[in-house]
């Protein structure tokens, strides 16, 4: 019993631990979309975007309406956002997105990162050309051609579309985000976004073997565990295991 309880307790905190993360990674991209633009949603596309995001990821409405409220406020932190890039374990490109409010102390940890898991920094556009940027939007529907058609007629730049499994993916430049999100639900309001995000997508998959990915699993654990850090982009193809393989 003794065992048991140790094993849920620790199961807890680190549930706690991960939900602590999380809301400090909403708070601090809700504080920055806030005060970079106006603190009302209504009239601040980004931030309505950011809160429905947060919401679906059940970030509480308290942590919600208090990054928005300190943003409204006079002074506060200064965000802002910093973006390092470098090759991780197996030679697979990185793209780290963090905000900060100190560079001095983000860049440290990041480099730390890279540095205790034989990786390596490498300078700004090094791994960005390797990916591409996109808006990324997702529901569920089952017709891909209507979907494509009340895009176009609206005027949007489609990247590409795509159907499987009973969703719809949309993929478009950054630029378009707002006109895509807005013309889906013209078209149909009845629509949930499962995925609306600007992410940066591999042109190409670089295999990481076996050997690698211990060193590759800890570098991911490591910049996780950066405060500062928001978003992690690569292109690593990691080893299918066999219970994954069997399912």
């Amino acid at each position: 019993m003794g065992r048991d309880f140790e094993n849920r307790k620790h199961a807890i905190f680190k549930t706690a631990a991960q939900k602590s993360k999380l809301y400090s990674k909403y708070g601090k991209q809700l504080y920055a979309a806030a005060k970079n633009g106006v603190p009302d949603p209504e009239g601040n596309p980004t931030l309505r975007s950011l809160i429905e995001k947060a919401k679906k990821d059940q970030v509480p409405a308290h942590v919600i309406e208090k990054a928005i409220q300190k943003a409204s406020g006079v002074g506060g932190e200064d965000y802002s956002p910093a973006r390092y890039e470098g090759v991780g374990p197996g030679g697979c490109m990185v793209i780290v997105d963090c905000l900060t409010d100190n560079n001095t102390r983000t860049i440290a940890e990041v480099r730390n990162c890279f540095t205790k898991t034989g990786s390596k920094l490498g300078t700004t556009g090094s791994a960005t050309l390797w990916f591409d940027q996109l808006a990324i939007l997702s529901f569920k529907a089952d017709d891909e051609e209507a979907v494509l058609e009340a895009l176009l007629m609206a005027e949007v730049e489609v990247d590409d579309i795509n159907s499987k499994n009973g969703m719809v993916t949309v993929f478009t430049p950054p630029a378009e985000f707002f006109k895509a999100k807005s013309a889906i639900a013209e078209a149909f309001p009845e629509a949930e976004l499962e995925v609306q995000e600007i992410s940066f997508l591999p042109q190409h998959k670089k295999e990481v073997g076996p050997d690698d990915l211990p060193m590759f699993e800890k570098f991911i654990d490591m910049l996780n565990e950066c405060d500062d850090v928001q978003e992690i982009y690569h292109n690593a193809e990691l080893p299918v295991s066999d219970e994954a393989e069997d399912a």
